[in-house]
């Protein structure tokens, strides 16, 4: 483990408990702790984004680069590309965690013709096994940029010239190989600018069934080639299109039911999305849980006062124990895992910075697993809600959702009940138990 370019930090961050006043230890993190018969590690698969982590400069929707990192300043792009992965390699090592995620252009850069851009890739796919082969860090999921360039500002596989949807789509054929290549456990598609600004310009229909056509291409070529990965889509409701075609859970699980791609592919959740679209963390987990397409989740947070996509470091039980409680309920992530898509504030310039927020996002879903586990176990919400709908085992509940009645039947039945009797949710007396798990 080389201490080229995070020297403050000399070897691996430790676990120290509760009560240690060190910032660079973990509080509660400790990945060989057994929680439920299974370690920490294994329960929460922590991934580092590389997009945010090693290429993110400081930069905001109203400011450019606020710090430029020691590992970027090669003037030559290809050894720009292999220092920021030595960086990256070592700063892995150091917080402790077993996987990375990128997009192809965050690792390779950009060539001037797309022979060069897939020949650039390869070159550093080659230099990331290496550094995997030596370390045993493994990659959760890769993907492509399909958003940055200017190609793509009117959409990816949803754009209204077949060029560049050709474009994306030998994009997407050559991110999907370097995933494979690099032994991905997922691959996941983000439309960043798949959806559109204006109606009178849009044809939806059109647009939607290239996006069909898109993804069918990707399903083909990874059956082809053996990729066992699973496949994942990340839900976004706008920013920077008006209206987003994978806008959230329920939207985008509509989309892969209407063209016959509901076994192909499972959903990548961020946290940031789901509050954007109106709902909450922990809302979005569940409607993916429930349909068994929970694949993976962006760990992160925005801010309600701000309209925008401010990529957050978690840091609330809260929020982060009803989540581990949907993820624990389906007996965990499967192949995907806990993704820090979060950067560092732009104030926060030292690299420094970036264990104390990958520190403090552990920390907190390692004790949201906790609290989760126990609440699960104690049935401190679940005997209550299967109470509160006890009255469909039996009777009149029991007939109506096994088909026994119809509106006929249930008629006849209410005018000999009566009128029914209120029952109270008893939603403070819920919310009062959760927090006396949290204290």
């Amino acid at each position: 483990m080389n201490n080229k370019y995070f020297s403050e930090v000399r070897a691996a961050i430790p676990f120290e408990g509760k009560d240690s006043k060190n910032p660079l230890a973990f509080k509660y993190y400790n990945k060989d702790q057994k929680v439920g018969g299974k370690a920490m590690a294994e329960h929460l698969r922590f991934s580092v984004a590389y997009w945010h982590t090693m290429m993110g400069k400081g930069a905001d929707i109203f400011g450019g680069p606020g710090f430029e990192r020691d590992w970027h300043k090669a003037s030559d792009p290809i050894q720009r590309a292999k220092d920021t992965m030595d960086a990256a390699f070592e700063f892995f090592q150091k917080l402790g965690v077993e996987y990375y995620c990128f997009h192809d252009r965050d690792i390779a850069p950009e060539g001037d013709t797309f022979s060069k851009s897939c020949k650039n890739l390869e070159v550093l796919v080659e230099y990331a096994k290496k550094w995997q082969k030596e370390t045993g860090i493994k990659l959760l999921w890769g993907t492509a940029n399909l958003f940055g360039s200017a190609i793509y500002a009117q959409g990816a596989g949803t754009n209204p010239n077949a060029h560049v949807m050709a474009t994306a789509a030998a994009q997407i054929k050559n991110a999907i190989d370097a995933t494979y290549e690099l032994g991905g456990e997922n691959y996941v598609f983000w439309g960043g600018r798949e959806g559109y600004e204006t109606l009178i310009n849009t044809d939806m229909k059109k647009e939607q069934e290239q996006m069909a056509r898109f993804l069918k291409m990707a399903v083909d070529y990874k059956k082809k080639i053996g990729f066992k990965g699973q496949f994942l889509i990340e839900p976004k409701p706008a920013e920077p299109m008006k209206h987003q075609y994978d806008s959230d859970a329920a939207t985008t699980l509509n989309f892969l039911r209407a063209y016959d791609l509901i076994n192909d592919f499972k959903l990548n959740i961020e946290a940031n999305h789901a509050t954007l679209a109106g709902n909450t963390f922990e809302h979005e987990l569940a409607v993916a849980s429930i349909a068994g397409k929970l694949g993976s989740v962006d760990a992160n947070r925005g801010d309600l006062l701000l309209g925008w996509d401010t990529d957050q470091f978690p840091n609330s039980i809260y929020e982060i124990t009803l989540a581990m409680m949907v993820i624990l309920n389906q007996n965990g992530l499967g192949s995907g895992g806990l993704n820090f898509d979060a950067k560092v504030r732009r104030s926060s310039s030292d690299p420094v910075d970036l264990f104390y927020a990958h520190i403090g996002g552990m920390d907190t879903f390692a004790r949201g697993l906790m609290i989760a586990h126990k609440m699960i176990k104690d049935k401190a919400l679940s005997s209550f809600i299967e109470e509160r709908y006890s009255s469909f085992k039996s009777g009149i509940g029991a007939d109506i959702m096994s088909g026994k009645v119809g509106l006929e039947e249930v008629e006849k039945w209410v005018l000999k009940a009566g009128n029914p009797v209120l029952k109270s949710g008893r939603q403070e007396m819920l919310e009062n138990i959760i927090n006396s798990y949290l204290y």
